[in-house]
């Protein structure tokens, strides 16, 4: 298959600076127009262009360099003409770090009553107000120019992690063809709010070892600036989603970054960083904070718990944040009962700072050699379970 595109032309620049000698674990830099993300990475999701429950500068302290949004969410509300007016998602968002906006494609395909799926593309309905839609590789490339991020995720097809082999095997197919779409689109178009920006391609092939491998083979060979792994974290066992990672990073050219889509807890990126991924998203940080439940080195507590009314100590401290610096748990698990909104702003602070702080980590034992050992023992004290957490 022959491309029409000149890869000398694309922008997203990764630095690759050591390689783990025990493991596959990377360390590196990409460069945006935005800025310098070190990996490994982890990108807290910013849905809607924001993300839930703190401002631009509070997610900029945790740490975050980069943050992802939604182009599907994005494109239906407020809509792709009012952030391009905006002059771009940078400054609709008043956010100074780098963005990747997923296509959507995982969000269309859930909405399984509502949506019909062709060679073409896909016709659905909105989950907001049952208007139609017809998405197109074509058309997702020309939202994601609106928007304006600095890397563009194509559309693809995400198999459900149940799906029989002939369905992820079309799945694969379509994703390849889109992919060779959008990259044709993607060339022949412009940035729009005065940068570059990039566009990486899709791996899909459920748990299929030769779907992954020959879907992963043909999306090299259009040379994209980056590649993510996608459909995993869906249902199967974390060892599976493991293992497919690794088949994976196998094929994926060591000189372009490597994003796991969707994943995951503390343990699964500590894992997969070991099966040579750059890049992370998840909501679990964000989620689980507004819930009440804190990561820490030491396992997962919920704030909610009556245990914690006298327990003044600070919330984490090994974790480098306002809200972890400066506020027991006797206070947040006071905001919680109480039903006060502040609780949920330091519970997320928290958290996506505990992520951050973990890539970090992980970052300086690649690069110190000490990679395996740190994760070993890292592993252990997150599956400690807190008496005062159940």
């Amino acid at each position: 298959m022959k491309f029409d595109w000149n890869p000398f032309d694309l922008f997203v620049e990764f630095t690759l600076e050591q390689s783990d000698i025990r493991s596959k674990a990377r360390a590196g830099v990409i460069r945006t127009a935005h800025g310098e993300i070190q990996t490994p990475a982890f990108m807290p999701v910013g849905t809607n262009a924001t993300v839930k429950a703190l401002t631009a500068r509070e997610v900029w302290e945790t740490g975050a360099r980069m943050v992802l949004a939604n182009a599907y969410h994005l494109y239906l509300r407020p809509g792709t003409e009012a952030i391009a007016e905006a002059g771009g998602i940078h400054r609709f968002a008043n956010w100074d770090g780098s963005v990747l906006t997923d296509s959507g494609g995982y969000q269309v395909y859930s909405l399984s009553d509502l949506r019909k799926t062709t060679d073409d593309g896909v016709h659905f309905k909105s989950h907001l107000d049952g208007s139609a839609h017809f998405f197109t590789a074509e058309k997702v490339i020309d939202i994601e120019r609106a928007i304006g991020p600095d890397i563009m995720m194509q559309f693809d097809e995400c198999p459900p992690s149940n799906a029989e082999r002939q369905i992820v095997e079309r799945a694969v197919q379509r994703t390849v063809a889109w992919a060779g779409r959008s990259m044709e689109r993607f060339s022949g178009t412009n940035a729009m709010h005065g940068y570059e920006q990039s566009l990486f391609l899709i791996v899909q092939g459920g748990t299929h070892r030769d779907l992954r491998e020959s879907c992963a083979k043909e999306l090299v060979a259009m040379n994209a600036e980056g590649y993510a792994i996608g459909g995993l974290a869906v249902g199967e066992p974390n060892e599976v989603m493991y293992e497919v990672t690794d088949w994976t990073t196998d094929i994926l050219p060591a000189e372009k970054p490597r994003y796991l889509m969707g994943v995951g807890t503390p343990a699964d990126l500590l894992e997969s960083i070991a099966r040579g991924v750059d890049m992370f998203d998840c909501v679990l940080p964000t989620r689980n904070a507004r819930n009440g439940q804190l990561f820490t080195r030491d396992g997962k507590i919920n704030m909610r718990n009556a245990n914690w009314k006298n327990d003044f100590s600070m919330i984490d401290t090994e974790t480098d944040s306002y809200a972890s610096r400066n506020f027991s748990k006797s206070y947040l698990a006071h905001l919680f009962n109480a039903s006060e909104i502040l609780g949920l702003t330091l519970a997320t602070m928290h958290n996506i700072a505990f992520y951050q702080q973990l890539v970090r980590d992980a970052r300086a034992k690649i690069v110190d050699g000490t990679f395996v050992e740190w994760k070993e023992s890292v592993l252990r004290r997150l599956n400690t379970v807190h008496t005062t957490s159940v």
